[in-house]
């Protein structure tokens, strides 16, 4: 462990000091002068709160709000106690901005170098972080883990394939920082290049959904590489919470998270009415800061679909765990009135050794029915190609249980993104041109 007092504490003794936190918050938000924060916790008292489930009395928190109050409006300190901001990678609108004090960078990396040791890292090795630098909060987040860890930051940022790869094997990295879907098409081109000396064990992944075949996927793909076993780890976060460090997976309990939750308290509701779930249940993650002093959010509504898990683990933590991601409340795709989530189609895509694993999830609105394809990469041609393509059919009916169109294009024939976080899923709209 990276906090061993921290992170093995009793139960009880957290729950504790979670509702110290949870009270000295609220009472700092009402008297911060702030009208945001004066109108969102009127009534609320410090005193009222007697244990964590009266958090469920405060009100929810949206992504909206961080719009209609760009760009600074959700501060809870004056401005001249900012160090940093971040930014959302979002696509659409303005950017939600995100700012930190002092000590708020501090415990964003003491919160990565946590999920670093999750994933098997230790203060002598060499760390490649490959996720984007900027306004993103990938980068620098993962990059001041790596140094409050006491290991060797490599800033390498996203892209430049050739260059990543020498610099992993010229250094000496033990630890990968990215994207999955970066992290594989590095192994990919390691492979098919012969690049030797790679002597990477763990990757920290995320950013971005990812299933359990893309793991083997990975894990597999790097051991060739390397001729080692490797540990491919996801790493969960939010900029609107703090960026990455909220959770993270252990090496030796893989298949769900550690939330942090002395710094950062888990709900997970229903996402129609917002009421807690019962212990075991799939519902929306919701997530509270306890400890941000720039910008706390309350309850703040993430649009991650989850479950608590309850199994022991070897390690000794005693943090709250969350299964790992199934997808989003907003990305769900609803096709003849059957809810999708994309991951369960790249679970099918992915386990099909047919497949090259290059995809795209295509939702075809050109008419009133809504239709729904895959495009995949294959090697195979011919007779064997229109089998491969009735197999995929089958499975993908299966599992998802809506009828999906098949269409099994040539490797290279998908664009490749190099950056940022990877698209799978595309509308294809009346009079759009298709979408790949």
């Amino acid at each position: 462990m990276f906090d061993p007092e921290a992170e093995g504490q009793d139960r009880d003794e957290r729950e504790a000091l979670q509702l110290g936190h949870l009270r000295a918050l609220v009472g700092r938000l009402g008297a911060s002068g702030n009208p945001y924060w004066e109108d969102k916790l009127a009534g609320a008292e410090p005193d009222d709160l007697t244990s964590m489930d009266d958090l469920t009395g405060l009100p929810f928190t949206v992504k909206d709000e961080f719009r209609d109050t760009y760009p600074l409006g959700m501060l809870a300190v004056p401005r001249e106690e900012v160090v940093r901001v971040h930014a959302s990678s979002g696509t659409s609108g303005k950017p939600t901005i995100v700012a930190y004090t002092r000590n708020d960078i501090s415990v964003f990396a003491a919160l990565n170098a946590r999920a670093l040791v999750c994933a098997g890292a230790t203060s002598a090795d060499t760390i490649h972080v490959a996720y984007g630098y900027g306004l993103f909060t990938g980068g620098l987040g993962l990059h001041f883990g790596v140094e409050a860890l006491g290991a060797m930051a490599v800033p390498a940022s996203g892209g430049n394939q050739p260059l990543q790869l020498s610099l992993l094997a010229d250094l000496g990295s033990r630890g990968l920082c990215a994207t999955p879907s970066f992290s594989a098409l590095l192994a990919e081109r390691a492979i098919a290049e012969g690049t030797a000396d790679i002597r990477l064990r763990y990757g920290v992944l995320g950013a971005e959904p990812w299933s359990e075949p893309l793991r083997e996927r990975i894990e597999a793909s790097w051991s060739e590489v390397t001729g080692e076993p490797f540990d491919a780890c996801d790493i969960y976060g939010l900029s609107e919470v703090m960026g990455p460090g909220v959770a993270a997976e252990a090496h030796d309990s893989k298949g769900a998270m550690f939330v942090f939750d002395d710094h950062v308290h888990p709900e997970i509701v229903d996402p129609e009415t917002g009421a807690p779930v019962p212990e075991g249940e799939r519902g929306e993650l919701v997530l509270t800061t306890l400890t941000r002093e720039a910008q706390p959010v309350l309850r703040y509504r993430t649009g991650d679909v989850t479950r608590f898990v309850t199994d022991d683990t070897p390690c000794g933590r005693t943090h709250r765990r969350i299964a790992r991601l199934q997808g989003r409340v907003d990305d769900m795709l609803i096709v003849r009135g059957i809810n999708v989530f994309p991951r369960e189609i790249e679970t099918v895509i992915l386990d099909e050794p047919g497949l090259a694993g290059a995809y795209r999830i295509v939702v075809d609105r050109r008419e009133t029915l809504v239709r729904l394809e895959v495009v995949a990469e294959t090697p195979t041609e011919g007779e064997d190609r229109e089998l491969l393509a009735d197999r995929l059919r089958h499975h993908l009916r299966e599992r998802v249980r809506v009828g999906v169109d098949v269409m099994l294009v040539d490797v290279g024939t998908l664009p490749v993104q190099e950056t940022g976080k990877a698209q799978r899923v595309f509308a294809w709209d009346a009079g759009d041109p298709r979408p790949w």
